[in-house]
């Protein structure tokens, strides 16, 4: 077994702090997977926080990334796939991203919050055009 040089890592859920991020209508718990790690990955919570604008990530868009996991804590969400159309994922559901999947959030619950694995942790979201599919519709 390959053993990496990374640390051990207990995120305490009472010392919580919860930071804007990616998104404006979310807040976000890192939980100290990036540092563990030395950046090989990230794990976040993600929690809709009440806001209502809209931003640039509920157009087509792709992670520049090699992994990305996300279990619904709470709530639900209706995404839009790139050949796989509208998906709506609620509390339970998991999801495994392909690499560069173009997507679109439509909308979510006031509730919505998620478990998000990805990897590297320091990924980039591009916007992109709609799929060829979409754009034809």
């Amino acid at each position: 077994m390959d053993k990496k040089d990374w640390d051990y890592v207990h995120d305490v859920a009472s010392e919580a702090e919860w930071t804007p991020g990616l998104r404006d209508i979310f807040e976000y718990r890192d939980l100290g997977i990036k540092d563990g790690t030395k950046g090989d990955y990230v794990a976040h919570i993600v929690k809709a926080n009440g806001k209502k604008s809209k931003d640039e990530v509920q157009h087509w868009h792709v992670h520049d990334c090699n992994f990305q996991f996300v279990f619904v804590l709470k709530g639900w969400a209706k995404f839009e796939y790139e050949g796989q159309g509208v998906r709506k994922i609620q509390k339970g559901d998991c999801i495994l991203q392909i690499p560069l999947l173009k997507h679109r959030e439509l909308d979510c619950s006031d509730d919505f919050e998620v478990l998000e694995i990805v990897s590297p942790a320091d990924f980039e979201t591009r916007i992109v055009d709609a799929p060829a599919e979409e754009a034809a519709d």
